[in-house]
């Protein structure tokens, strides 16, 4: 038997019926060319008969919300489930298949996760070939994103002609090779004291300088989200959202202003979430704040959770896209540098107790009115080669996460191929209309992409800007 980890029991003890912990992800794929009319069936009765057992993490099931043990009666068809989409089969009738199973929860009787193949969804364009969709859900106490993503590539193949004979959760059958860098480490005890200690100082040292900079709009603290239409109370209802956009679009932005492309995501999220709040007179005055997960994992495992999170101010307050944009580079370095001044163990302790009271928060909803972020923003990377399952084409990956009491919207997006794919997770009860987002992305994309080539042609960047107005408020 394995112990649960704090992270990973906190996931379990926050979830209820209107708030399940799980992550997912829905996986487009088209047919392959003169592939036969059963092809999908096929696919799916190779799963159901396979007689490799399932291998971590996919055979872990709780034992006293302890321990994980392995499970030794693996049901198949409790966690396979093979369904067709109503004519016409759009990518509408699969995303709201996909938001009433998102928002079930898993059984923790067994192993939590289920794999959903979905047939019947229409061509991209007419004529074009037919495709299918794989949504699979696990529950993040078992995952992160990044462990998640990481399960998925190794699932798939890169070569079209590589047959997929295993199932997903056999994946340790195929990967023996791989075994050590895949399992999670053991460690002492004594190893795992020492460490401990060996925290407090630095940690420590970076709470105290929190203390110093508070005020300083590039340094969020904890009590600087203000209250918002995104902080109210869920439902068991979910709306998921999806679209895909040119990763270039946001590779150009960042090379013309000299930041990064993670910077580029959060601002347009900031701008799309500013304008979806104006639309219904509800942006707060003080700007929204964004809890950004960064991965902590220095290896290849797939299991538990390695992940800390960097409070970014999205500038909402402001109207114009490039203040905007500066305020949240200056607020992701001043997070990021941090971080890099301490090791994995130093940044999960010092994450433990800047953000504790808003975990009791979570768990309690002792302050429903005070939240120490509005919404989740998460960027996974994905795989830069293309992905196939017998020789089906992956097209697209979507992103499913979590949402939570105070926390109604969750924007996560991962990369494929040459694309960024967005996937918005939100409450439908709380949030109307989400699905505008979608829109207002591309509306607030298209306004940066215009602003930075008018910068770029002057020869300006966020960092010239930056130090012009640190110029003008000095003495």
């Amino acid at each position: 038997m394995r112990l649960l980890t704090a992270v990973d029991q906190l996931f379990l003890l926050l979830e209820s019926r209107k708030q399940p912990m799980h992550v997912g992800g829905l996986f487009l794929f088209e047919l392959p060319e003169g592939a036969d009319s059963d092809f999908v069936y096929q696919l799916v009765k190779q799963m159901q008969e396979s007689d490799v057992p399932p291998s971590f993490p996919f055979n872990q099931v709780l034992e006293h919300l302890v321990f994980w043990k392995k499970d030794k009666d693996f049901d198949v068809e409790h966690h396979l489930h093979h369904v067709a989409l109503p004519s016409p089969g759009r990518i509408r009738e699969l995303l709201m298949y996909v938001s009433r199973e998102h928002g079930r929860l898993l059984d923790r009787a067994m192993p939590l996760w289920e794999c959903h193949v979905i047939e019947g969804i229409e061509p991209e364009v007419e004529g074009g070939p037919e495709r299918f969709a794989w949504y699979f859900k696990i529950h993040h106490s078992l995952v992160d994103g990044i462990a998640a993503m990481r399960l998925v590539k190794k699932s798939l193949s890169q070569s079209p002609t590589e047959p997929v004979s295993l199932p997903v959760w056999s994946l340790m059958a195929r990967h023996r090779n791989q075994m050590n860098a895949i399992l999670p480490a053991e460690r002492s005890i004594r190893r795992i004291m020492k460490e401990q200690i060996s925290t407090i100082k630095p940690v420590f040292t970076e709470l105290i300088d929190n203390l110093k900079n508070y005020g300083d709009e590039g340094y969020v603290g904890t009590f600087d989200a203000p209250m918002s239409i995104l902080n109210r109370r869920i439902s068991a209802s979910r709306r998921i959202s999806a679209q895909s956009y040119d990763i270039q679009r946001f590779n150009k932005i960042a090379e013309r202003l000299k930041i990064s492309r993670n910077d580029v995501v959060l601002a347009v999220c900031a701008g799309a979430i500013r304008r979806y709040l104006i639309s219904m007179d509800a942006l707060p005055s003080k700007p929204l704040i964004a809890f950004v997960p960064m991965s902590l994992r220095t290896d290849d495992s797939i299991s538990g959770n390695q992940l800390s999170f960097v409070l970014a101010n999205l500038g909402t307050h402001l109207d114009n896209p490039l203040r905007r944009l500066e305020l949240i580079h200056r607020s992701m370095n001043n997070g990021k540098r941090r971080f890099r001044r301490m090791n994995q163990a130093q940044v999960i302790n010092y994450s433990v107790i800047a953000y504790a009271w808003q975990g009791i928060n979570l768990a309690t909803g002792i302050f429903p009115k005070k939240q120490a972020f509005n919404l989740i923003i998460s960027h996974v990377p994905g795989s830069k080669k293309p992905l196939y399952w017998n020789g089906a084409r992956l097209q697209s990956l979507y992103p499913a996460s979590i949402v939570f009491n105070g926390q109604a919207m969750n924007i996560t997006l991962a990369s494929y191929l040459d694309r960024i794919e967005f996937g918005i997770t939100a409450c439908s009860k709380a949030l109307p209309r989400v699905q505008d987002m979608l829109m207002l992305i591309e509306e607030e994309l298209q306004l940066l992409e215009t602003v930075s080539q008018e910068l770029a042609f002057q020869g300006i960047t966020v960092e010239d800007k930056r130090a012009k107005k640190a110029k003008k408020l000095a003495p």
